[in-house]
């Protein structure tokens, strides 16, 4: 058995890490999340370590998605003793963007104006309660998609009237206000154990819904521009909140300037990092080595409580 099992979907995303992987020696070994199956009475996890990569955005590409497949496997996994890096209680926040929301409240968070609904002629309702311009949003998200602005009434009630309004894979829809962003400029900080390990300001956000920084998601985004970012304290202190609240191990969080009155507004949780593009020019260093130092550490504790238990 290796050390360490990577499940994840995207073919290409994550060449970086199992590069770094195999540069630092880890004895690993790979997942592919389309093709896998599993048997509920089995005893044995793959490994005593396993690094959930799934991403959100999956069910773009594969119409059978695994994005609920995924949670009753990590689970097992779970129950039989391994370690599951962004686990399935992560997981349940990063395919419920309606239960983000409820988190970052409860975490004393600002957030959108925000309905939830699970039919779709309750949505120019919930739009008058909120205000135009008014966002309808996908609930299971990924890549922007799913995401359409509306500016009035009557554009919204014909699209309804059309059947033409987001729907989900789970049928749930977010009617949310349009916050203009401040300096059409996007947050996202990254954690890794609990701690905020670096922060991107992604300016030009007003041009897309699609604001995965990484090498592979930039590559039609060329109105899109990165730069390292250094939240204020106060905002650290909440990020790190929300990763011990929800169990993100490792991921984004992001959040906005409200331009109407200066209120940081949170939105996402993403459990699903593959890093910045072109890190050692953002950031002067490489993400991934810190990730591998955890992963290792986290392969040592489970190594010594293995130990302890046939002692």
């Amino acid at each position: 058995m290796a050390d360490l099992a990577v499940f994840y979907e995207h073919p290409q995303w994550f060449e970086a890490l199992f590069a770094a992987l195999d540069r630092r020696g880890l004895d690993w070994t790979a997942i592919p999340i389309q093709d896998h199956t599993f048997d509920p009475a089995d005893p044995h996890p793959p490994a005593p370590v396993i690094l959930n990569r799934l991403a959100m955005s999956s069910f773009l590409r594969q119409e059978e998605h695994a994005l609920f497949y995924s949670l009753a496997a990590l689970d097992h996994w779970r129950m039989l003793g391994a370690r599951v890096i962004n686990g399935p209680d992560v997981l349940a926040y990063d395919t419920n963007k309606a239960r983000q929301l409820s988190l970052f409240t409860k975490a004393g968070l600002a957030i959108p104006a925000t309905r939830v609904a699970h039919r779709r002629a309750d949505v120019p309702r919930l739009a008058a309660e909120v205000g135009y311009p008014v966002m309808v949003k996908v609930n299971v998200g990924g890549s922007g998609t799913g995401m359409i602005r509306y500016d009035t009434p009557e554009e919204l009630a014909a699209a309804v009237a059309d059947k033409l309004t987001p729907v989900g894979v789970d049928g749930v829809a977010l009617v949310q206000e349009y916050v203009p962003a401040r300096d059409a400029r996007v947050l996202r900080c990254e954690v890794l154990d609990g701690k905020l390990i670096y922060a991107l300001a992604l300016d030009g956000a007003g041009s897309t819904f699609d604001l995965c920084p990484a090498d592979v998601c930039m590559v039609d985004k060329p109105t899109i521009t990165i730069s390292e970012f250094k939240p204020p304290p106060e905002i650290v202190r909440a990020v790190e909140k929300v990763a011990v609240m929800s169990g993100l191990d490792v991921g984004g969080i992001e959040y906005m300037v409200d331009d109407r009155d200066g209120t940081p507004r949170f939105y996402d949780l993403n459990a699903m990092s593959n890093f910045v593009a072109k890190p050692l020019e953002v950031l002067g260093w490489d993400p991934h080595e810190k990730l591998i130092d955890y992963l290792l550490r986290e392969i040592g504790a489970r190594a010594r409580k293995r130990e302890g238990a046939a002692a």
